[in-house]
């Protein structure tokens, strides 16, 4: 909008001085007035004066209630503007006034946010999720297809007393495509019906920002925080085929089994269910022993610590060499193991401490123990420019992965990485240093790389922390933003956890419920969340 200061033929000056363009204005006399001539203006206490930017001119009102006054303050309480005469009165004593221009102004700040906060974070999500809807049904006809041909591979190979049985599965297929086709539409149905919200905010708040009536700025209420909240959040447990060998005897029991589609809504805000305080000041790992108890461990704290959820300490065991363990892990036999400084790993079996695993040349950094029964080591050589992920079973090594099909390494050689095992057996790295989660198959195939949600290609994420849950889902944690960024199977971002009041989250760990427990770096806390519904 053409300001009127410049529009005129004549450019407006100073009702003091002819000083042209002045700055400032009396909302009371209604004179133009530059800088210099606002002193001599104000000396005048003759009458009442409130000097304003020469943009905001007008924004003082007549009181609705005392016609002769003008109102320089605002009943924050009663969200009113008030005159002197209403600021001494009963009806407003008790209550809090404020600067009418300086209430003005932060009002103006609070909608410049809501602005930046609805065009630059939300609405794109928003924009991003709509966009993403093809995709998913896209998705869905793909996998059907798959599995309808593998269906009818099987059912060829069985000949024509099968073909009821097939169809039954294929009728069983389209039930949960209709399930989850249901719930696509339902998240669209959401996310469409929210963006014209969002959409009329960003046009009102514009059409507010650019104006300087006070009693349309007073009716503004923030949408903001109706539209944060991302609606319909699920995640979808895809059906798999398992064919089994032919027997005619057995015709019905060896054509295999179509598992059942579930789909998992996750929280639009993940709840803390309990707040664990440590004796440890920097807290990086932590691994549950049970659904009731977790040990922890520290930078700079060669003891390993046993909590409840309550915060009792439970028990407490010192490093056999008396420094600082890199990691730890629970074993499917519920014992202790951590990484030594003194590059070994140790079994903590009752109040004995024996050496499971000594290297020679590489430097163990963090564990982790499989469905299997096995553990896996990712460790550094000595001169810190190699790293690899080692499996064991017990103290023999069976598998080294360090390498992808060209010979290139598959992880950095910095010292910050964690690594889970997920349902699928896949081996997820969380390489600070590479700002990125790799994950490659049991066999050692780099599957993908995760590097950031589409929202956030520009920002490296540094991930730190990582675990699985039972969903097949990938957790990791972004220290500096303090988040939590939660992608599936297949390196697809579904989600943060940043919303709970979480502080520089680091390690991470779920239960048999998938309840995620997450070492705060610096708080010495654990904080148990739950993201399912």
């Amino acid at each position: 909008m053409e300001d009127p200061m410049y529009s005129l033929q004549d450019v407006i000056r100073c009702d003091l001085c002819e000083t042209p363009v002045p700055p400032k204005h009396c909302d009371v006399c209604h004179i133009h007035l530059c800088e210099a001539c606002v002193g001599e203006h104000l000396s005048d206490q003759s009458k009442d004066h409130y000097i304003v930017p020469f943009k905001l001119r007008g924004i003082i009102t007549k009181c609705t209630e005392h016609s002769t006054e003008v109102c320089k303050k605002l009943c924050t309480t009663c969200n009113i503007p008030v005159c002197p005469l209403c600021v001494a009165s009963s009806e407003h004593e008790q209550h809090y006034k404020m600067d009418i221009l300086k209430w003005f102004e932060y009002k103006r700040e609070c909608m410049q946010g809501d602005l930046q906060d609805l065009e630059k974070s939300i609405y794109p999500r928003y924009q991003e999720a709509a966009t993403n809807i093809p995709v998913q049904r896209a998705d869905v006809n793909k996998r059907s297809q798959k599995l309808t041909t593998a269906l009818d591979k099987q059912g060829e190979a069985l000949h024509t007393e099968i073909d009821t049985i097939i169809q039954g599965m294929k009728s069983d297929i389209d039930d949960m495509d209709a399930q989850h086709i249901a719930a696509i539409d339902q998240q669209e149905v959401a996310i469409n019906h929210t963006i014209p919200g969002i959409t009329q905010a960003i046009l009102d708040l514009k059409r507010i920002l650019d104006t300087s009536d006070v009693c349309l700025v007073s009716e503004y209420t923030s949408r903001t925080e109706e539209f944060r909240s991302f609606p319909a959040w699920f995640h979808v447990t895809l059906p798999t085929f398992t064919p089994k060998e032919i027997n005619r005897e057995q015709i019905h029991q060896q054509i295999g089994s179509l598992s059942e589609l579930a789909i998992t809504f996750l929280l639009d805000e993940p709840r803390i269910l309990t707040d664990i305080h440590t004796e440890c000041e920097y807290l990086r790992s932590v691994s549950c022993l049970s659904d009731s108890e977790l040990w922890t461990c520290g930078l700079d704290d060669n003891i390993l610590r046993l909590y409840n959820l309550q915060g009792e300490l439970l028990r407490s065991v010192q490093t056999k060499s008396g420094g600082t363990p890199w990691d730890i892990a629970v074993t499917r036999s519920g014992y202790l193991v951590y990484a030594d400084w003194e590059r070994s790993i140790k079994l903590v079996r009752g109040t004995q401490i024996q050496t499971l695993i000594t290297l020679q040349g590489w430097r163990p950094l963090r564990l982790c123990s499989t469905s299997s029964g096995d553990l896996l080591v990712i460790m550094s050589s000595d001169d810190s420019k190699q790293t690899k992920v080692v499996r064991y079973s017990g103290s023999t090594e069976k598998q080294s992965i360090q390498w992808d099909d060209r010979r290139k390494p598959l992880y950095s050689s910095g010292d910050i990485k964690y690594l889970s095992e997920n349902r699928n057996l896949d081996i997820c790295v969380a390489d600070y240093y590479a700002d990125a989660v790799l994950v490659v198959s049991a066999a050692g195939k780099l599957r993908f790389r995760y590097t950031g949600s589409p929202s956030t290609l520009r920002e490296s994420i540094c991930p730190s922390g990582i675990t699985t849950d039972s969903q097949a889902n990938t957790l990791t944690s972004y220290t500096g933003n303090h988040c939590i960024h939660i992608i599936d199977q297949d390196g697809h971002f579904l989600r943060y956890i940043h919303n709970c009041g979480l502080q520089e989250p680091w390690g991470l760990c779920v239960d048999s419920r998938d309840n995620l427990f997450v070492a705060e770096w610096g708080t010495r806390k654990v904080k148990k969340l739950q993201y399912y519904k």
